[in-house]
């Protein structure tokens, strides 16, 4: 059966929850549509996170990235939609959401948003590394 786009967001449980572990993933497809114009708008998302007891679970946050192709964001908006569903979804300790949205109208557009779990604190010498940007054949 074909995948379709859907908003649920699966998680599973974490495998090292007594840990604090930096997930990274990147989303180099990201298209919404612009509400004023109509037009696509195209972006690359990095997420980063330091999950809690779950994890977003890969095929589940594609589908839900793709739910957003036929519908009208601005960007801020939009990325904060997106941080709130995946906080929602899994309660991570640490979420950093970026947005890095293509040239429109001559200008780039970049949106971060954050979430930080009540009370938590990175431990002193947590490194949240920066990732090089990944070519579609990570060569």
């Amino acid at each position: 059966m074909p995948s379709t786009p859907s908003k649920t967001l699966e998680t599973f449980p974490n495998p090292k929850p007594g840990r604090d572990f930096h997930i990274h993933m990147e989303v180099p497809e990201f298209t919404c549509l612009c509400p004023k114009t109509g037009q696509p708008d195209f972006a690359t998302l990095v997420l980063d996170y330091i999950p809690n007891q779950a994890c977003v679970e890969l095929k589940s946050l594609k589908l839900y990235m793709w739910s957003f192709r036929d519908e009208g964001h601005f960007h801020e908006d939009v990325t904060n939609r997106i941080l709130d569903d995946l906080v929602a979804a899994t309660d991570p300790r640490y979420m950093r959401l970026t947005a890095k949205f293509y040239v429109r109208g001559g200008i780039f557009t970049n949106v971060v948003a954050e979430h930080r779990k009540d009370g938590w604190q990175p431990a002193p010498r947590v490194d949240l590394t920066q990732f090089e940007h990944q070519s579609n054949t990570r060569g």
